[in-house]
């Protein structure tokens, strides 16, 4: 038995090329708005978060960025994954994301671009990709 508490996501933290672009997409798309602005050498991160504190995303801009695009075949973030309640949930989400410059694809393999919803026997999911090619996925447990 482990002596430690338990640990649960405080917030994700996320480089990006275009701080304030990509402030007014990730809070149209998960509700989340700026809280505090946190200078650190060479950057500043901006902390958005939803009216319960319960999401929260941290968005860097680093003055060294060179501008290229996130990919997961770099070490680094693969991608980060958010869950809703069920696969009409992950339906709502396609146009909410389409809505908001997501454009449906066969797969989400560039900037803006989301993949059909996959059905597994362990979940429904829905991947997306933001502005910097950063890889998000919405997954809905199998309804048992």
């Amino acid at each position: 038995m482990s002596t430690v508490s338990p640990a649960s996501l405080h917030h994700l933290a996320l480089t990006v090329t275009d701080l304030e672009s990509s402030v007014e997409w990730y809070g149209a798309v998960f509700d989340v708005h700026p809280v505090m602005d946190v200078p650190h050498p060479g950057g500043v991160g901006r902390i958005l978060a939803d009216a319960d504190h319960q999401l929260m995303i941290a968005l860097h801009r680093h003055e060294t960025n060179g501008g290229e695009l996130c990919t997961e075949t770099r070490t680094g973030l693969d991608h980060a994954g958010f869950t809703v309640p069920s696969r009409a949930d992950l339906e709502q989400w396609q146009d909410h994301l389409e809505a908001h410059g997501v454009i449906r694809s066969d797969q989400a393999d560039k900037p803006l671009t989301q993949s059909p919803i996959t059905d597994e026997p362990y979940a429904s999911i829905l991947v997306f990709r933001d502005r910097d090619n950063i890889q998000l996925e919405l997954f809905a447990p199998a309804q048992q």
